[in-house]
């Protein structure tokens, strides 16, 4: 195996390849190649200067690591996105191509069968699969969805230069099986959330994605609308009539006691003020019962 060399890697991929026939699929990959070599002809890369791995339904670029990554990405905003609009404006429905990309750099070495090995390949990979990527190309226009790696990000995009805006990208972070990846989306992040890092839980879709309420906006996550203000009881329940010959108690003011225990401040009974029935009230002075004078502890009858 040959020593691991930097490359810029550039994978691209056709969404929903499998689901067309053999002629469709062979149309689409005919306009892949296409798209893709005019992109990297506008960025200034030729032939000599980068290596094609065929996958079917998407291309895999190795590209000198001295060719302009800057170049490259204002190809990829600019040009991808024309391309696929001049194609998709004369294609049928079934021949309609949207394609999901992703930019990264790292170390690749080619192996005896002329494989590629590197595990900043594979966490390559593991972005353009991502279901995050997929949900976005999903809600995208444009039909293509950018996601560049956070070296990529980190050494061209986030400096903002003419063509690469850097506020259209937004941090996320991919869970692969080699563990949470951080990248940079271009555009918004699917399901609206507009956050500094949104995490995607691969294999599931977009773990915690928010649904939208009724007036059409997103709850941030953990969010819970907050439930309606409930109305004092005693303004919605008017106080109900007294029994007939039942007893009625108003305490409004003093101390009274009953069986020892201290009652203080203005006391309006149970329920609206009222108690009925058989009423039996202990204390120093005796049972109090109905129809017998209601008498507190050394005060005056009631």
């Amino acid at each position: 195996m040959a020593d691991p060399v930097s490359r810029t890697i550039l994978l691209l991929d056709i969404e929903k390849y499998s689901d067309r026939d053999d002629v469709e699929q062979a149309y689409l990959r005919r306009m892949l190649y296409d798209i893709t070599d005019r992109a990297l002809e506008r960025a200034g890369i030729d032939e000599t200067r980068r290596l094609r791995a065929d996958r079917g339904d998407s291309v895999m670029e190795l590209i000198d690591a001295n060719a302009s990554l800057t170049a490259l990405l204002r190809a990829l905003l600019t040009e991808v996105p024309a391309e696929l609009r001049a194609v998709n404006r004369m294609a049928s429905r079934s021949a309609q191509i949207r394609l999901r990309g992703v930019v990264a750099s790292g170390y690749v070495a080619v192996d005896g069968h002329d494989g590629w090995v590197g595990s900043d390949l594979n966490h390559a990979c593991r972005l353009l699969d991502a279901q995050l990527l997929r949900a976005a190309l999903r809600e995208r226009r444009d039909d293509f969805a950018l996601c560049v790696s956070e070296s990529v990000y980190s050494g061209v995009v986030r400096h903002d230069h003419p063509g690469i805006p850097a506020d259209d990208f937004r941090a996320v972070t991919v869970d692969s099986k080699n563990g949470p990846l951080r990248a940079w989306l271009h555009g918004p992040v699917p399901g609206g959330e507009d956050s500094a890092a949104i995490h995607d839980h691969s294999g599931t879709g977009v773990g915690g994605a928010p649904v939208p309420d009724g007036s059409g906006e997103r709850p941030a996550p953990g969010h819970r609308p907050a439930a309606p203000p409930q109305a004092d009881a005693r303004q919605q329940t008017p106080p109900a009539a007294a029994p007939a010959g039942g007893a009625v108690f108003h305490f409004t003011g003093g101390a009274p006691s009953f069986g020892g225990s201290l009652v203080g401040g203005n006391q309006h009974g149970v329920s609206g003020g009222q108690v009925s029935g058989g009423v039996h009230l202990g204390g120093t002075n005796g049972p109090v019962t109905e129809g017998a004078p209601r008498t507190p502890s050394g005060g005056e009858p009631a």
